[in-house]
């Protein structure tokens, strides 16, 4: 058995696909923020291949395939960026301060907690980019001299618990305008946030889309000066 699952090519993209469907129908069963299927396709994926003995240059012969729609569907975003391109017209101002405030809240969050818990000067770069896409996290932590495969965990982590915690904390601080929710899942927790911004709806997944990119620019010039101060 072990052998016909790993012989085929597709046997990664088959896994990422199946414990992705099984995350999504335990979210739609139990509408828990706990069921994310993102963070349930990554456990169940850990322990499928812990059972089975497989180890992950086996999976990735088969699980890069996903890789290829990760272009295409980034270019997706835009689309209801544009349906509401009006609407950003209106409100760029408010918007672009938005998404200062929150690179800037991570970025001193960031030296605050490092100094707090006496990370070096290593570590703290690698978290500095924390909340961007990995694609631009990625080059921020190298160029930094930090360590890029532990960003890219960071950046996992972070856009999982955004998303988890963004219907909550939005009831809890009676934050119901949809651009302010888009601008804080974007700007805080990237893709997956806008994942989630897009199920909240249009505008609010726009909004998202918008300050993935504008937010990734700002981290880049703000991490390099935040560099310096630690």
């Amino acid at each position: 058995m072990h052998e016909l699952l790993t012989g085929s090519v597709y046997f990664g993209v088959l896994l990422s696909l199946g414990t992705f469907g099984v995350g999504t129908w335990l979210k739609k069963k139990f509408h828990s923020p706990l069921c994310n299927p993102l963070l349930i396709s990554v456990v169940l994926t850990i322990l499928v291949l812990l059972a089975l003995d497989i180890d992950y240059d086996t999976y990735y012969q088969g699980a890069h395939y996903i890789n290829y729609f990760l272009t295409p569907s980034t270019v997706c975003l835009a689309i209801p960026l544009y349906r509401q391109l009006s609407l950003l017209k209106k409100n760029w101002r408010a918007i672009l301060a938005g998404i200062a405030s929150g690179v800037l809240t991570s970025l001193v969050c960031v030296l605050a907690l490092s100094a707090l818990l006496g990370l070096d000067h290593r570590m703290y770069v690698t978290l500095l980019p924390k909340s961007i896409t990995s694609a631009i996290g990625m080059g921020v932590a190298e160029e930094l001299g930090g360590l890029p495969t532990i960003t890219v965990a960071v950046i996992i982590l972070t856009g999982i618990l955004g998303a988890m915690i963004a219907d909550g904390l939005y009831r809890l601080l009676g934050i119901t305008e949809p651009i302010a929710k888009g601008v804080g899942l974007g700007t805080s927790a990237h893709a997956m946030g806008t994942a989630k911004a897009l199920e909240m709806g249009e505008i609010e997944g726009a909004m998202s889309s918008l300050s993935i990119a504008v937010a990734g620019v700002f981290t880049v010039v703000g991490a390099s000066v935040f560099a310096m101060f630690y």
